[in-house]
C-alpha cells in the first residue's frame, strides 16, 4: 500500500499518471471526492470490481456507482433526455448521484437488474483528473465498511482499510456528508436521497 500526496488544487500530473498506471493494472485506490473519502477501480477491470464487493461485503445484486469526469463524459455511458441534461447541467460537478439509464458500454456488473447505472461528477479536482487521464470512468463506494461512518481523511482510511488497498491518495480533509440521490429515468424526476447535494431544483 502506498500514500500519494496529490494537491487538491492543482494535482501533479506525474503523480496522476502513477494512479492512473496502477488503475491500468487492476489497483484499488482510496480518494478524495466532493461528499467523503472513497474507494475504486477501472470499471472496465472486473476482477478489480469483484475485490472491491469483497472489501466491502457487498450483495452483487447490488451495484456500485461510478465517477465521470464531466458531464459530457456522462453521455457516453448513460442515456441522457433533454430535461434530464438542463438538470444535471445546473449542479454537476456537485455532491450528487444520478441514477439514469445505461448504455451498452457499461459493464453488466456495473448495471443493476433494470440496467441502470449512479454516476457521480464530483467537484473535486484529484477525481476529476484520475479519471479524464484514464479515459474512462472508475467505481466509487465509501471507504468504510460502516454504515452512515463517512471518512474524511486519508489517515482514518489507512487505519480502517489499509492491508486492503494499493493506493491511498491523500487530499485535503472533507466535512463528510453523502452525495443527494436523483433518479432521472425517463421524464420523471425521483429524490431517493437527500443529502450534502441542494435537492430544491428536484423536487416538482
Amino acid at each position: 500500500m502506498r500514500i500519494l500526496q496529490i494537491n487538491p488544487i492543482t494535482p501533479q500530473q506525474r503523480l496522476i499518471d502513477q494512479v492512473v498506471d496502477s488503475l491500468r493494472q487492476g489497483a484499488i485506490i482510496a480518494y478524495p471526492t466532493d461528499t467523503m473519502y472513497g474507494i475504486g477501480c477501472d470499471i472496465f477491470n472486473q476482477k478489480a470490481v469483484k475485490r472491491i464487493y469483497q472489501i466491502k461485503r457487498r450483495d452483487k445484486n447490488k451495484p456500485f456507482s461510478f465517477i465521470c469526469s464531466s458531464l459530457k463524459d456522462v453521455s457516453q455511458y448513460c442515456f441522457l433526455s433533454n430535461s434530464a441534461y438542463r438538470l444535471m447541467k445546473k449542479c454537476l460537478p456537485g455532491p450528487y448521484t444520478f441514477v439514469l439509464p445505461a448504455m451498452k458500454i457499461v459493464p453488466k456488473i456495473m448495471m443493476s437488474k433494470q440496467k441502470t447505472v449512479g454516476i457521480r461528477v464530483p467537484e473535486n479536482k484529484i477525481c476529476q483528473q484520475i479519471v479524464y487521464t484514464l479515459g474512462n470512468p472508475i467505481l466509487t463506494t465509501s471507504a468504510t465498511l460502516e454504515e452512515d461512518i463517512y471518512l474524511s481523511e486519508a489517515f482514518e482510511v489507512e487505519e480502517r482499510l489499509g492491508s486492503q488497498i494499493d493506493i491511498i491518495i491523500d487530499g485535503e480533509p472533507i466535512t463528510p456528508a453523502p452525495s443527494s440521490v436523483i433518479s432521472l429515468i425517463g421524464e420523471d424526476v425521483l429524490v431517493i436521497r437527500a443529502g450534502k447535494g441542494d435537492i430544491s431544483d428536484f423536487i416538482l
